[in-house]
């Protein structure tokens, strides 16, 4: 065996895509269920590569394993220390682009679950009752205006699936420039006019420092009274309990959310509101979509261990970025 790469957790049936991969390359490939960096750091001893999927890789994670490559399963990276693992010189990879039909049709389910008060009627339903003033009240979607807090490949793509509602679409996002967010028919504008202005908000930021309870108390209080929010990109780019409150307050009509802080959280639901429709961040999933991140993130790091470019590089070791 040439190389031994360990897949830190998983809650995957089984390995088989990724040993079809790495096994036929003559490399070694071990599955573990390690979450913490202590975890991670025992299971992985000896390791040249981990594939992660929740599990946290610290700076002490990197001093403790001489590691060459890592992998996540998905878009974010938030549970590994980028910085530590470039001071260390170790590529990390990620599956950018396995969901972009996925993410945003969810994303869209849940609006659509909202307005139309979808939980609602099925609760009345199974309950034993034919009501259909249980979801009172109601109002119409088109015509109404969108605010995409985010602008990359999903929220891109959630315009283009919208466009039959005829909805005015806003964007906040100050990486992306103006006249780019104009050629997909939409609007650039700040974040306090797009929370003002919109009546449904959905949020595909990045999680960071800078965007950590991005949407917070005083958002709420700067959105409309009929607004609705709905996230399915990470849960901490929302105040939870500030959400809680608004909803509970009447500041907002209500959330769609397929992610939390805490994920499972304590308590659930966390929100016990009939105006929260709840998902456990499952917007990712298709059996096709599953099947092509464990296969990209796999050849991904697999080639790195052979000396190739990383095809999905999420930091900048030798300018691979």
């Amino acid at each position: 065996m040439t190389h031994r790469i360990v897949v830190t957790d998983y809650d995957f049936p089984d390995l088989s895509i990724e040993r079809s991969v790495i096994e036929a390359a003559d490399a070694d490939l071990r599955g573990e269920y390690a979450r913490t960096p202590e975890e991670v750091i025992e299971a992985a001893a000896g390791a040249d590569a981990l594939l992660v999927q929740y599990a946290e890789v610290t700076e002490a994670v990197f001093e403790a394993l001489d590691l060459q490559a890592v992998g996540r399963y998905g878009i974010g990276v938030d549970s590994i220390d980028l910085d530590a693992a470039t001071e260390h010189d170790v590529p990390v990879v990620n599956v950018p682009d396995y969901c972009i039909e996925e993410v945003p049709t969810h994303a869209l389910a849940l609006l659509l679950s909202c307005i139309r008060k979808v939980p609602s009627y099925d609760r009345t339903i199974k309950g034993g009752e034919w009501d259909w003033t249980a979801g009172k009240p109601i109002h119409r979607l088109t015509g109404s205006t969108l605010g995409l807090v985010g602008f990359g490949k999903l929220p891109r793509r959630l315009r283009e699936l919208v466009a039959g509602f005829d909805l005015d679409v806003l964007v906040y996002d100050p990486y992306v420039d103006a006249a780019d967010v104009e050629a997909a028919n939409a609007e650039k504008v700040d974040l306090d006019a797009l929370l003002e202005r919109s009546k449904y908000v959905s949020v595909h930021a990045p999680l960071t420092e800078e965007t950590h309870h991005l949407i917070d108390a005083a958002a709420f209080e700067r959105m409309r009274e009929d607004a609705i929010l709905i996230n399915t990109a990470r849960g901490p780019l929302v105040d939870i309990d500030a959400l809680g409150e608004a909803v509970e307050a009447g500041e907002i009509a209500g959330a769609g959310l397929d992610v939390l802080p805490e994920e499972p959280p304590d308590s659930i639901p966390p929100i016990d509101h009939e105006s929260v429709v709840y998902t456990p961040h499952v917007a990712w999933y298709s059996e096709e979509s599953m099947a092509t991140m464990r296969r990209t993130v796999a050849e991904d790091v697999l080639g790195i261990l052979q000396g190739d470019t990383p095809r999905n590089p999420v930091n900048d070791v030798d300018g691979t970025e």
